[in-house]
């Protein structure tokens, strides 16, 4: 009967010193760590804590007809306007010619390509955008990227699609390209998105949204060679021409006022048309903070870029 009595005792008393904060290792007693340490699901690794929440901030009035930014981190919406209404892209369809040229499998940066006539033909019958290529010039890929980024040059988007497109004509190569573009927006959830050019010069069916552009961005982003494109503000270069000698190229500037009009801007690259109005995709960093977004359909060059500061300063301010 003592025996039972004392048995109750000794367990109460090691509830007691458990629930006291001590705990029984090895047959020694040790102190409770103040803080019991993060779950994991996986040995050895640490469940990050959440993100602060978002800071109720006001939303800014744009005049583009869409409009969507996140945090870059994690993917959270800081803004939306819009953001899944499809409308056509203009020249930020580039992102993806860029996107689609990095993706490709033992990339050679420094690899020629000879600047054709075809090239130099279409931006005269298109009217667009140009890098001033010249007919017969041997161009690296890397200066074809900043020709394509900067510039935002339609002869040097068509010279990258006719080089990573497959097929044994030009015109199979450029369609294979587009259909490259077109494989990736699906692979990366662009659902309301669909390309028919390598420049944004639509043949009636080159759409994208906000949301879909930015989140196309924020892939291409995590690209090294993409970041530095994008955030290049002037670029010379040197190529070899017909005859074997060298030529320096026309000094060409990135069309992105952010770079210069906002700090902590990085990228990302402008787009404009008759129908698409102007857009901008967009990305700036501060504090470890980066904010990327996209406005669609803006009335003028100099509103986009006040569309773009406004979502930027608003994201920043809702990340605190």
């Amino acid at each position: 009967m003592k025996t039972g009595i004392g048995s109750r005792r000794l367990r109460r008393a090691a509830v007691s010193l458990v629930t006291g904060g001590a705990m029984v290792l090895g047959g020694t007693l040790a102190a409770a760590p103040a803080h019991a340490a993060p779950v994991s699901s996986s040995p050895g690794r640490a469940v990050a804590a959440a993100p602060p929440p978002l800071k109720s901030v006001t939303s800014p009035s744009i005049a583009a007809k869409g409009g969507f930014v996140m945090e870059s981190a994690n993917g959270r919406t800081t803004y939306s306007k819009a953001a899944d209404t499809r409308r056509p892209t203009g020249s930020t369809t580039k992102i993806m010619t860029a996107k689609v040229v990095l993706s490709q499998p033992n990339l050679n940066l420094d690899a020629k390509v000879t600047i054709q006539q075809d090239y130099r033909d279409y931006v005269v019958r298109k009217g667009a955008s140009s890098a001033n290529l010249v007919v017969g010039d041997k161009v690296t890929v890397r200066q074809l990227l900043h020709g394509l980024m900067l510039p935002s040059g339609c002869d040097a988007a068509y010279a990258l699609a006719d080089k990573y497109g497959t097929g044994t004509t030009r015109d199979a190569r450029v369609k294979s390209f587009i259909g490259k573009m077109n494989t990736t927006a699906k692979n990366l959830g662009m659902t309301n998105t669909h390309f028919d050019s390598f420049d944004g010069i639509s043949n009636g069916s080159n759409y994208s949204t906000p949301r879909d552009l930015t989140k196309l961005a924020r892939d291409a982003m995590k690209n090294s060679t993409f970041r530095s494109v994008v955030k290049t503000k002037s670029y010379t270069a040197k190529t070899v021409t017909r005859s074997g000698s060298t030529r320096t190229m026309a000094t060409w500037k990135n069309t992105n006022p952010l770079l210069s009009s906002y700090s902590g801007a990085t990228g990302v690259k402008t787009g404009s048309g008759q129908v698409a109005g102007y857009c901008l995709v967009f990305s700036a960093t501060r504090n470890g903070k980066t904010v990327i977004g996209t406005v669609l359909a803006s009335t003028s060059s100099a509103q986009r870029t006040t569309d773009a500061t406004r979502l930027l300063n608003h994201g920043f301010a809702r990340l605190g």
